[in-house]
């Protein structure tokens, strides 16, 4: 069973069309919109602010979702892939955005949508990722424009998640 606790009274809000894995954990004032999918020793913990997950996003293995007291919630868009083992923390993600494997999104940061985090990259505190790039290093830059192929990818990503969820769920 995952771990779903509450703090404060805040219970977090969970669609039954979200599948959680056994192993995650999720805290607090956390909302998550249809469709959604976090996956295994993914911890979501809105203890000291809001968490706001749009719709048909996937939180990948080992992800850290976070926020910081008094001063940043974290706000994650609608078909957001996050990668194995990324870390979301008191930041601004909009729709269609990847953040790659073991990638840092820090507080006040902001990924416009059509945006791709390389895997292993650091966004900055305060870095605005601008709508139709590639991002990568540390700290993250932009790097090119995302292809016409990559554009595709972020749309379709996410339902992929969705079907892989549903064989978890239906048995």
């Amino acid at each position: 069973m995952p771990v779903i606790l509450p703090i404060k009274g805040k219970l977090p809000e969970i669609p039954d069309s979200c599948y959680i894995a056994p192993n995650a954990t999720l805290v607090g004032d956390v909302t998550m919109g249809q469709h959604c999918s976090v996956w295994f020793n993914a911890v979501v913990r809105g203890d000291v602010n809001y968490i706001r997950i749009g719709e048909y996003t996937n939180i990948q293995d080992g992800v850290v979702i976070h926020c910081t007291y008094l001063k940043n919630g974290t706000d994650i868009g609608s078909y957001v892939s996050i990668g194995h083992q990324a870390m979301v923390h008191g930041c601004d993600v909009h729709d269609h955005v990847l953040i790659g494997m073991g990638a840092i999104v820090m507080d006040r940061a902001i990924v416009q949508s059509y945006v791709i985090i390389a895997a292993g990259s650091v966004v900055l505190e305060g870095t605005v990722c601008e709508s139709g790039y590639l991002y990568a290093g540390v700290p993250a830059k932009k790097i090119k424009a995302i292809t016409d192929e990559q554009r595709d990818m972020l749309q379709q990503l996410p339902h992929n998640y969705v079907t892989y969820s549903s064989w978890l769920m239906d048995d």
